[in-house]
């Protein structure tokens, strides 16, 4: 994949993700929105019913009142006659006696012929007026139970006149209406049934959030609250109850949730929830994805980079071999048997070593699989350590260099395999060998700490950058160094090594700095 194409892919899938993000919010936030809509809706439709409930609890009581007194005179009010009726009633509380009378007075209308029939003269027409009166009195020693002192001047007098186009019903909601017009609100409705009908109301929509409640008159508050009430603007409601004869309303019922936001967020948390968990799940599916998409490029790259030196490392063995082989063929070489002698080696060695870079892969490919076979037995590491000495010797000889060996361990009996562990330290030793410019100069320390032996292999050579340090492990990885085949090797010793000590319950780690050389430290634990 080119890079223009990666890129383009990557843009389209953060546009796609930004989008989904998006509209996302969106949805929450138009889900909240109608949700508080309907919120409100709810809460209207409840203040509502709550209000024209008081007013028909506050008719019934006074119409039960209303038919105890037709019953105790024994007559029935006619349309026709002047109806008159008095009512008084005391409050124990303020000491104010109120007296209400209501009269509904019947008036004959001549009403001229052209207005009905050509034919006749005039017509009569009755139509009916009321004319009410509430007086309250403050000294209530003026009444008995038996008459109204007639003497007495009230308080307050309020008097009204109007028509009526129907008759005793109107009359009874008048009548009613102007009396609980001068009742106080507490003897109107108490606390416990105001906050029992705004509970059963809510319950009835579906608003199951704790509430707070308070009634005002005239903009003040009465004693006719909850609690905990505190006005907020934006999660109070208010609606005028007790609507008088004439359209004003002297009280308002004013309720507060409190939790309204919570009571919102709660409607549409389980949507939401669902929403933000496949949010998420597409986020890392993305991020998985992108890294996918990062490392299969990154691994395509250092493959190309593999078999590039695959090809040479096996190129130059098989040119090796081949002018070897065409030295033997010449009459002039083939009857010294020591040039003979001496090219064979070399077909040997370059076998060998051509061998091992396969030995190298295979290895890997085990590891992967988990089919390599890593049988344990006890055995003494430093003797380990001598053995992959000697399968360096020659090469350190060769170019001069040497090897210097600080054994201060006194435990040194480990549960390993022989044949992998060996390969460990020989794979290190090659590493620290191809990395020296001039002559390989490399020192190995074992030291006891705890229960644990460590080896520690340090050389004089190139050091490594911090970012080589940490990918120095990974399979393929190699440092590039100018000359991309400079050093032989194509990043599969150091992936085999790691593998071979987690696999004995050992770390391995790197310390080094560029141009000052590196050491490699490996930790495996003691035999107890």
């Amino acid at each position: 994949m080119n890079k223009f194409v990666f890129r383009l892919l990557v843009f389209l899938m953060s546009i796609s993700l930004l989008g989904i993000i998006f509209v996302q919010v969106y949805w929450f936030n138009d889900s909240l929105e109608k949700s508080e809509d309907e919120f409100k809706f709810h809460v209207k439709q409840v203040l509502g019913n709550v209000a024209m409930k008081l007013q028909k609890k506050e008719q019934y009581a006074f119409y039960n009142k209303y038919n105890k007194v037709k019953e105790s005179t024994g007559k029935t009010p006619q349309k026709e006659d002047l109806l008159e009726y008095g009512y008084y009633q005391r409050n124990s509380k303020t000491n104010e006696t109120i007296i209400y009378s209501n009269s509904i007075i019947s008036d004959n209308y001549d009403v001229f012929s052209k207005f009905i029939d050509k034919n006749a003269d005039s017509s009569k027409v009755k139509g009916f007026s009321a004319k009410r009166k509430t007086e309250i009195f403050n000294n209530n020693n003026a009444f008995d139970n038996s008459s109204i002192n007639k003497s007495i001047n009230p308080e307050i007098t309020i008097s009204k006149e109007g028509a009526l186009a129907i008759l005793e019903n109107a009359q009874f909601e008048i009548f009613y209406k102007d009396i609980a017009a001068v009742t106080p609100i507490q003897e109107r409705v108490s606390t416990k049934d105001l906050s029992t009908l705004l509970s059963n109301e809510l319950k009835e929509y579906g608003v199951l959030t704790p509430f707070e409640f308070n009634v005002y008159s005239n903009g003040l508050a009465t004693k006719l609250k909850s609690e905990h009430f505190k006005y907020d603007k934006y999660s109070t409601y208010s609606i005028p109850i007790f609507i008088d004869n004439d359209g004003n309303n002297k009280y308002n019922l004013h309720v507060n949730f409190p939790q309204k936001k919570k009571f919102l967020f709660r409607e549409i948390v389980g949507i939401s929830m669902l929403s933000i968990i496949f949010t998420l799940i597409i986020i890392i599916a993305y991020a998985n994805a992108l890294h996918q998409l990062i490392k299969q490029r990154h691994i395509s790259e250092i493959k190309t980079d593999f078999i590039n030196n695959m090809t040479h490392e096996f190129k130059t063995p098989i040119a090796t071999i081949n002018l070897a082989l065409d030295a033997i063929k010449n009459p002039k070489v083939i009857d010294d048997k020591e040039k003979v002698f001496r090219y064979l080696q070399m077909i040997r060695d370059e076998n060998k070593r051509m061998h091992a870079q396969v030995e190298n892969v295979l290895r890997i490919s085990k590891l992967e699989k988990k089919e390599l076979d890593i049988s344990k037995e006890s055995h003494d590491v430093q003797q380990i350590i001598y053995d992959a000495i000697d399968h360096v010797h020659l090469i350190i000889e060769d170019r001069g260099g040497k090897i210097t060996k600080n054994f201060n361990a006194n435990r040194t009996t480990v549960l390993l395999n022989e044949v992998h562990f060996t390969n460990v330290i020989v794979n290190i030793l090659d590493n620290a060998i191809k990395y020296s410019p001039d002559a390989p100069v490399i020192d190995i320390y074992t030291e006891n700490i705890k229960d644990f032996v460590v080896i520690k292999i340090k050389d004089q050579g190139t050091g490594m950058s911090k970012v080589a340090q940490k990918r120095i492990f990974e399979k393929f990885y190699r440092e590039h160094t100018g000359d991309l085949h400079n050093v032989k090797g194509h990043g599969l010793g150091l992936a085999y090594v790691k593998r071979i000590v987690e696999d004995h319950n050992g770390q391995v780690f790197v310390e080094s700095e560029k141009g000052k050389g590196s050491t490699f430290i490996i930790k495996v634990p003691l035999i107890n």
